[in-house]
């Protein structure tokens, strides 16, 4: 995956606050990736049966299934166990990233999202994945 371009990206993103959406919506699409989008877990779930994504961007604090929640289930699942998840968060005070790789994410992506950081975060995490 090291080579893939954004343009052939198929993105879940998931996240309960909806300027984080769509912000993070349009970077994606800016650099030309098909995005997908969730409010919670509960529908990132039915989504992931619907479409095959490059990678999921899984907001931590949400209603109903929150993003570790999410992350449980995607594991669990055959067909998406090895699917990078990369856990988008603003309380980097309270969660550490340590935490986040022990539970399974691939790769933290810190809230606010920054244009010039925002594609090469998760190029790196992709890389390693």
């Amino acid at each position: 995956m090291a080579d893939q371009e954004a343009s052939q990206w198929i993105v879940l993103l998931v996240d309960d606050d909806y300027e984080n959406l769509l912000v993070a919506r349009q970077m994606l699409e800016l650099y030309g990736a098909q995005v997908h989008t969730a409010r919670n877990g509960v529908e990132g779930l039915k989504l992931l049966e619907q479409i095959t994504p490059t990678f999921v961007l899984l907001d931590l604090s949400m209603p109903q299934l929150d993003g570790w929640e999410m992350l449980e289930a995607i594991r669990a699942r055959p067909e998406t166990k090895s699917l990078p998840v990369f856990a988008l968060t603003a309380h980097t005070g309270q969660i550490t990233k340590e935490k986040v790789r022990e539970a399974g994410f691939d790769g933290f992506i810190e809230k606010p999202f920054w244009l010039n950081t925002f594609l090469t975060d998760i190029k790196h995490y992709l890389d390693e994945a």
